[in-house]
């Protein structure tokens, strides 16, 4: 493998490809966070969408199934965060992964620990900001990406984030192959990270049902809509989000209202840490009220969907590469292949500019 393909994350992260898996809600399970571990890249387990009780027992899945790196990515500001923080020292996790109104005290706490801090951000100053906290790499995500997006280009985002901050970068935003890897290293980024192309590979949790409509995207119709939760997020276009689209503004907060009530069950969390979760969220991110409430809106459309099957009643997070993606191969031939086409492209590269 060339040199230059051995990025600074690899040593961080002990990896030995410079790829990393995002921590996608309800697909971003043990077995497909092992694949991508096992194949030399790193996986993320999503314990966002897990009772955090339950998470510990999830990670053990995890170092059953691959004795290599791997990390948890959950939102700092939700109910039982100190939990999961606790499941990750305790059981030796290599990396944590984390985007929302990060808290300085438990980022502290990880890194006390010796687990590699890994948050994702959307924004050179929200960058530059996750260094001040304590990042030890950090994800920057550009307008291609899928779910929760800005309007910023992956292509302006990342060298402006390489050269605010002196920790590794790693794009997300538009990266499915080779030639994506070698493009983010001339950025000046330390590797990319991928989570449409992982969701569409063999080892994804996401029923048939549902990869069907991803593999019949076309880029036209994979676009960002504000309507699913109150914030801006890319997604394949389907039933539901035309419906949201030509709803009242009463109809989207009821909507939300059962969704809530929903993802409480689901959670185990009490209406006074629900509470201080939408508190913490509407200061961190400057949202309405209105906002607030549809923000739990994603996690359980997103089940209906990924976990349920139904595509229909359900939202499709994506990024634009599902427009292009027409396979699901295994993580380790996607990743194997990523690798080859990365050498035959810095190879081509040589020979038409020799030194």
């Amino acid at each position: 493998m060339p040199p230059v393909l051995h990025t600074r994350i690899c040593e961080l992260l002990e990896i030995r490809y410079p790829i990393i898996q995002t921590g996608m809600g309800w697909v971003a399970k043990p077995e497909l966070v092992a694949a991508v571990s096992n194949a030399g890249a790193i996986g993320f387990l999503a314990a966002a969408t897990i009772a955090p009780n339950d998470v510990e027992a999830e990670i053990e899945k995890i170092k059953a199934l691959t004795p290599c790196s791997f990390g948890v990515n959950f939102l700092m500001d939700a109910p039982g965060a100190d939990v999961i923080s606790d499941a990750i020292i305790r059981q030796g996790v290599k990396a944590a992964g984390y985007n929302r109104a990060p808290s300085a005290d438990l980022i502290q706490k990880l890194k006390d620990a010796g687990v590699v801090c890994v948050p994702t951000c959307g924004a050179v100053k929200h960058a530059v900001k996750a260094e001040a906290l304590g990042a030890d790499i950090i994800v920057v995500q550009g307008g291609e990406g899928g779910g929760h997006t800005g309007p910023v280009p992956t292509s302006l985002l990342v060298p402006g984030a390489v050269d605010a901050v002196s920790v590794p970068v790693v794009a997300a935003g538009g990266y499915f192959d080779g030639r994506g890897l070698v493009s983010a290293l001339a950025y000046g980024a330390s590797g990319i990270a991928l989570g449409t192309r992982f969701l569409m590979s063999a080892e994804s949790p996401v029923p048939d049902a549902t990869q069907a409509r991803y593999l019949d995207a076309t880029v036209d119709n994979v676009r960002v809509t504000s309507e699913v939760d109150g914030l801006p997020q890319r997604v394949v276009t389907n039933e539901l989000v035309q419906r949201l689209e030509s709803s009242s503004v009463f109809t989207r907060l009821l909507f939300a209202l059962r969704n809530g009530l929903a993802y409480r069950k689901m959670t185990g969390a009490s209406l006074t840490d629900l509470l201080r979760s939408a508190l913490s969220m509407q200061r961190n991110e400057r949202l309405t009220r209105a906002q607030t409430l549809m923000a739990v809106n994603a996690p359980m459309l997103a089940r209906t969907a990924m976990q349920d099957g139904d595509p229909v009643r359900g939202y499709l997070p994506s990024g634009t590469v599902a427009g292009v993606l027409t396979d699901r191969p295994p993580c380790a031939e996607l990743i194997a292949r990523m690798v080859a086409e990365a050498e035959q492209t810095l190879e081509r590269l040589a020979r038409n500019h020799p030194a």
